[in-house]
C-alpha cells in the first residue's frame, strides 16, 4: 500500500469515529441515555431476588400498588399484591 492508501484509511476511520461520537452526543442531548428521563412511566421494578438458577422473585410497583411476582420457566405467578408504601423522607 502506498501512503495515499494509508491516508484514505485513516480518514475513513476518523470519519467513522466522528459519526459515532456525534450520534452519542445527540442521544445524550435528547435524553435517550438517562434511565429516568421519562416521568410518565407507570412500572418500576422495586426489588429482585434470585431463588435458584431458574426462579426469581420480583417486586413490581404499578399505580400505587406493589405486586410480588414469581418468574420461572414453567410460568409466571402473582404471589401477592399490596398498597405501595409512601416514600420515607429524611
Amino acid at each position: 500500500m502506498e501512503w495515499i492508501d494509508w491516508l484514505k484509511a485513516l480518514f475513513a476511520l476518523i470519519a467513522t469515529l466522528a459519526l459515532i461520537l456525534g450520534a452519542a452526543y445527540g442521544a445524550r442531548r435528547l435524553g435517550m441515555l438517562r434511565p429516568g428521563a421519562n416521568p410518565a412511566r407507570r412500572l418500576k421494578i422495586s426489588e429482585s431476588m434470585m431463588l435458584d438458577p431458574r426462579r426469581r422473585l420480583v417486586i413490581v410497583a404499578c399505580d400505587g400498588r406493589e405486586h410480588v411476582l414469581l418468574l420461572s420457566p414453567a410460568g409466571d405467578l402473582v404471589v401477592g399484591t399490596v398498597d405501595a408504601k409512601a416514600e420515607a423522607s429524611t
